[in-house]
């Protein structure tokens, strides 16, 4: 098991500036605004060759119960009592508020291990603060900048010392006598799990949507834990938040993201941030979940994601979520499936699963549907078939002339899959009208199974660029 470090203390003293810092990307969105970290976003970094599991959080705040503030807190915690050790975060130039005082007594009762670190450490002004934290019972912090990376060194160095006594502590642990591990319960766990697809390691997955249709609570259903914040606010996240599970034995790494509004409605730049962030996890997404409500689903909205995931060239599954609250179901879901349809017709075939987030209704669909989706988006198709298949095509339905001539198309090959992409060589790339290529797209879709996923074709001039190779072939 990897190390697991998080950073904790009260919100703006720069724990999301650290956590990039550690990992070595700007993985975590950071502003001057108070409260921008929600979530627990967890990321791997490297020490010295040695993995390790670092974690940001939401920033202690005393608040009422069951206000969003409360259940952040209550996240931050959480992961802190969990991890090996934390680092515990003030800020130098602000200096010790009654609010860190407070912060310092419930990590010195809920932390394995503590780092003290006085952040924002650079120049004379920040001296004070960092003499005054001593008064926090900590002992004396470690001075740095996250911004600026001063006094990282020594922060590696006291990391990589705890590193090397929980690897010390767990190796005693396993070779004391009379520790042994339950097989049993690990058989009973395996047990009726199905490997569905054993070739793939691990599916990226990003769950994509407008404000409050479920998002979180969806994955939190997958993992069967609170992991994600939830609530009825709408605009939750704020950073794309990727978790790893093992979901019907199948591995995936599953990534929460900020909704999607109108871009005139988005003003603001903390939101304008995480808007980019979540284009950022489409592109490097392999399947993405779009979740409408069944109350407004096939928004104007809803639409223009649908469109840029198709661009994107990422294999697509919708699901519709709060389907507990649909009271004509099925006469609903025809009617969904007719619009979706019409709506969205570069993605003709698309899976469309029912689910409700709170009772899990829908889950092993929406889980087939993923895998069902991602397979077609991997699709490789033998070139001969191809060209039989054009043949055929082109037979039923020839090309319309451009300027008094006639349009050949000799030769069609798969380039690439993830998505589905085809070369055809044609005598007059400019005279295919669009309704044709229309026409080659839903034809491959139609006769390869290819639905749902985005196809690319490609037309280029020229002939069959093996033609003289077989020429060749026949005089030898």
């Amino acid at each position: 098991m990897l190390f697991r470090l998080s950073i904790v203390g009260r919100p703006n003293v720069g724990k999301s500036t650290l956590f990039n810092r550690l990992v070595g990307k700007k993985l975590a969105i950071v502003n001057n605004l108070a409260g921008v970290t929600r979530d627990i976003k967890e990321a791997e970094a490297k020490l010295n060759n040695k993995k390790y599991i670092v974690i940001d959080t939401a920033g202690l705040e005393d608040a009422k119960k069951d206000s969003l503030q409360n259940r952040m807190s209550s996240l931050s915690i959480m992961a802190m009592s969990s991890a090996h050790a934390c680092i515990f975060v003030v800020d130098s130039r602000v200096g010790i508020t009654g609010a860190d005082y407070t912060y310092a007594a419930l990590v010195r009762r809920k932390a394995k291990n503590v780092i003290f670190v006085a952040n924002k450490a650079e120049g004379a002004a920040a001296q004070p603060g960092i003499y005054e934290a001593s008064a926090l019972g900590l002992g004396n912090p470690i001075a740095v900048s996250a911004e600026h990376g001063i006094g990282i060194d020594q922060l590696n160095e006291k990391i990589q010392d705890l590193m090397n006594f929980n690897n010390a502590f767990e190796n005693s642990l396993n070779n004391k006598d009379g520790i042994f591990e339950d097989d049993s319960l690990i058989e009973n766990t395996l047990s009726d799990t199905k490997v569905l697809n054993p070739k793939e390691t691990n599916i990226h997955i990003s769950v994509i949507g407008r404000p409050n249709s479920g998002k979180s609570t969806l994955i939190n259903r997958i993992l069967g834990s609170s992991r994600l914040l939830t609530g009825s606010e709408a605009g939750i996240t704020r950073d794309s938040i990727p978790v790893s599970t093992k979901w019907f034995g199948q591995d995936f790494r599953i990534v929460d993201t900020a909704g999607m509004r109108k871009k005139a409605k988005v003003q603001n730049k903390l939101e304008k941030l995480s808007v980019a962030d979540t284009l950022k996890t489409i592109r490097f997404s392999e399947v993405v979940v779009l979740l409408f409500d069944i109350n407004s689903p096939f928004d104007s909205q809803d639409l223009r994601i649908a469109d840029l995931v198709e661009r994107e060239g990422r294999a697509v599954v919708i699901a519709i979520s709060k389907w507990d609250l649909e009271k004509n179901t099925n006469k609903k879901f025809d009617f969904l499936r007719k619009r979706v349809a019409v709506l969205l017709p570069q993605l003709g075939g698309i899976p469309l699963v029912k689910l409700s987030s709170v009772s899990g209704y829908g889950l092993a669909n929406l889980h087939k549907s993923i895998l069902s989706a991602y397979q077609i988006w991997n699709t490789r198709i033998n070139t001969s078939k191809l060209n039989q298949w054009l043949f055929v095509k082109l037979s039923s339905h020839p090309l319309p002339a451009y300027n008094g001539k006639k349009i050949k198309m000799r030769y069609i090959t798969q380039i690439s899959s993830r998505p589905p992409t085809f070369v055809i060589f044609t005598s007059v790339v400019s005279g295919v009208p669009e309704s044709f290529k229309r026409y080659l797209v839903n034809g491959l879709r139609k006769d390869f199974k290819l639905d749902g996923t985005p196809i690319r074709v490609i037309l280029r001039s020229g002939t069959n660029p093996y033609h003289d190779r077989k020429r060749s072939k026949k005089k030898l």
